[in-house]
């Protein structure tokens, strides 16, 4: 049997009337978890988000690190959001919930290691069933960026976020990295790799994001963003 007739024989088993039509009533479901977090986080105001991994005990340097940067953020007028979960988003909540600033948790329903952390404002959480309608909610209700180190799940916000502005498909916003140790590797990849050698992004692009070690850099570099450009976050 060809590689070609394999796959007629394997996409002729599935019950494609069943799976569409199951699929086109997913989109009710997607519609409420859109209104529902575009209500909630509007009334909410200005915030910074903060990623980073979930599995990040308290004793690291880096979850002290985004305790304090959070801290720093409330104290400068900002609200922090977060996945609500473990690690670094227990981190970033801690911080604004101990500065008695806004902590908000936009939660996913996983089969793992997630769970809502005791720092999330309880009229301020939110569970999404969809990462992308989360995503939405992040980028659309975000000042501003803060990648603390973290996995796949921080990745894919960072280059997200990254990719948007890139694209102009939302305004601009600062997108700070926390970490050289752990940065430093995928800067310099993306630098010599991506940009000099496949020229696959622009120079200027190196720019869409800043690379700090301190708290107090991460949120001057947040604070001077938009006092340079003469604009206030957009609440």
């Amino acid at each position: 049997m060809t590689d070609e007739e394999r796959i007629k024989k394997a996409f002729a088993k599935k019950n494609w009337p069943e799976i569409k039509t199951t699929d086109s009533w997913a989109t009710f479901k997607i519609m409420a978890e859109f209104v529902s977090g575009f209500e909630k986080m509007s009334r909410i105001g200005p915030c910074v988000s903060i990623f980073g991994s979930a599995r990040t005990k308290p004793d690291n340097v880096y979850y002290q690190l985004a305790t304090e940067i959070a801290k720093k953020l409330v104290n400068s007028g900002f609200g922090v959001i977060t996945g609500g979960g473990p690690g670094i988003m227990e981190a970033g909540n801690k911080g604004a919930f101990e500065s008695n600033g806004k902590s908000v948790g936009l939660g996913i329903d996983l089969p793992f290691e997630q769970y809502i952390n005791p720092y999330v404002d309880h009229d301020k959480m939110i569970n999404f069933d969809y990462f992308f309608v989360r995503k939405v909610v992040f980028m659309k209700y975000s000042q501003g960026f803060i990648a603390m180190p973290g996995g796949f799940g921080t990745l894919d916000e960072l280059f997200e976020s990254l990719t948007l502005i890139q694209t102009h498909k939302v305004a601009r916003f600062p997108v700070v990295l926390v970490g050289t140790e752990y940065w430093g590797g995928l800067i310099d990849w993306i630098k010599n790799v991506m940009l000099e050698k496949e020229r696959n992004i622009n120079p200027d692009d190196m720019f869409l994001f800043k690379l700090v070690d301190t708290a107090d850099d991460a949120v001057n570099y947040i604070l001077d963003y938009y006092a340079e450009m003469s604009i206030s976050p957009n609440f």
